[in-house]
């Protein structure tokens, strides 16, 4: 049968990635409030607190996601992985369907009304990386040509162009195909696929530029975006003058002046404009700094895990927060052109920050060490120990051949042969020497019949040469 394994506990990487995440988001709800107070006050009066209480209910929620996803999110997440992907696709369709989704900015992102709300694509992205972790880990073969890629890049391809084809969200596509991307190449899909799959990728991209004629003037504005600062360039322009207004040092928390009604959406898409305003550049690398710890402590969750779907999906669910917060970075600086995506953890968005909690759980669970989720063989049986314990008989030693020494020819052989018969006559004969003969009688006796052995060798030898 077989059994399951339990990978190892990182509970350094387990206590740095909570701590990052905890930083995180209580400075999203400090630039939160600081972002939208004023332009609420100026609005609606009040003390401007109305946003800054709904990302705290948010946080809540999201909170409690991330201690359940911590505790069981891994199993229950592969469990659930194809359904969640159905219903994250159909949910995806029903925001087109009137009376369920509603448009706002131009986009049918959202369920719901405009008080409560979310936006199925931020499950959507979940459930395609889950997806991915689920099914290239069951794969036996690596993928070697390109058609061993399509069944995934085919259904990454259908939620593409529901989203940034029916939504209009291109920002959010942008998001979910670079992180599957990731997946697939931690996976090992061979890096010349990006030919082929570029190819694909720029002809959709030209089609959906050419259905929405607002894209082509975003790419144009992107381009030189001074050129109708009071128009189509308006937010972009806004965003450079409030990060350049802040300098190196900022001009203090809270005293920005874009937010006031002159930086749209300064607390969602825009709110690292705010932050660069009021810290300037120095709080604008300390948020780079701690996204870059956040997706150092992913990686090596993902590289110190064992088994192949929870390296995926740890892998996957770090590439969903880097790609989002860099193509957030990018928008801000003018680096890429206009695209509706929150900064992770800091932007004020609801769903959003509930999911990507639930993913840190995720991430936690791995990290604290889950069972493996792959079969592995039971080890072999050892042999039995103790008394009934059967030893193995024992191979007699191999005995040696004696050596027999050649006899040389001539008169060796004669000296030999006379040497043999006196001492059989002796064992035939009496061998207890007279004490009537002399001593050297006695000795010569024993010479022939071989009680010295060495003497015999050395007369023998003597012979042997004399004859020779």
């Amino acid at each position: 049968m077989p059994s399951l394994r339990r990978a190892p506990e990182l509970k350094r990487e387990y206590d740095r990635l909570l701590g990052v995440v905890l930083v995180l988001v209580v400075l999203g709800a400090i630039w939160v409030y600081s972002a939208s107070s004023s332009e609420q006050v100026l609005q609606d009066g009040g003390d401007g607190s109305g946003y800054l209480i709904r990302y705290a209910i948010f946080g809540a929620i999201g909170f409690a996601a991330l201690a359940i996803s911590s505790r069981v999110g891994v199993a229950v997440l592969r469990r659930l992985t194809l359904p969640l992907l159905a219903i994250s696709f159909v949910l995806c369709l029903a925001v087109v369907v009137p009376g369920i989704g509603r448009q706002a900015n131009g986009a049918y992102r959202w369920l719901g009304t405009t008080s409560i709300g979310f936006q199925p694509s931020e499950i959507a992205k979940f459930a395609l990386v889950a997806f991915l972790a689920l099914t290239l880990s069951q794969r036996r073969r690596p993928m070697v040509e390109f058609r061993d890629a399509l069944p995934y890049l085919a259904i990454l391809g259908a939620f593409l162009v529901v989203v940034a084809g029916l939504q209009r969200d291109l920002g959010t596509a942008i998001v979910i195909g670079g992180a599957c991307l990731c997946v697939l190449v931690a996976y090992g899909m061979p890096l010349r696929f990006f030919g082929p799959m570029a190819g694909i990728a720029g002809s959709g991209l030209l089609v959906m530029v050419l259905m929405h004629p607002y894209r082509m003037e975003r790419l144009t504005n992107f381009l030189s975006p001074w050129s109708d600062a009071a128009g189509t360039g308006y937010q972009a322009t806004q965003g450079q003058i409030a990060i350049g207004s802040g300098g190196f040092l900022g001009n203090g928390l809270g005293n920005s002046v874009q937010k006031a009604e002159w930086l749209p959406e300064a607390h969602t898409d825009f709110i690292l404009a705010v932050v660069g305003e009021e810290l300037g550049v120095i709080g604008v690398l300390m948020l780079l700094v701690l996204y870059g710890a956040l997706a150092y402590l992913g990686l090596r969750i993902a590289d110190k895990t064992r088994g192949s779907y929870q390296k995926l999906l740890a892998t996957g669910i770090t590439a969903i927060i880097v790609v989002q917060a860099l193509l957030n970075v990018w928008v801000v600086l003018g680096i890429f052109p206009l695209t509706g995506v929150p900064l992770p953890f800091i932007s004020y968005g609801g769903a959003n920050l509930v999911v990507l909690l639930f993913g840190i759980g995720i991430l936690l669970n791995i990290a604290h060490g889950t069972p493996y989720l792959e079969s592995v063989p039971d080890p072999a049986p050892e042999p039995p120990r103790g008394r009934g314990r059967r030893r193995a008989p024992r191979r007699a030693p191999a005995r040696r051949a004696p050596r027999v020494r050649p006899v040389p020819a001539g008169g060796g052989g004669a000296a030999l042969a006379s040497a043999r018969e006196a001492a059989r006559g002796m064992a035939a004969g009496e061998r207890r020497p007279d004490s009537s003969r002399s001593a050297g009688d006695r000795q010569a006796d024993r010479d022939r019949g071989g009680w010295d052995g060495g003497a015999r060798g050395a007369r023998a030898g003597r012979g042997r040469r004399a004859a020779s």
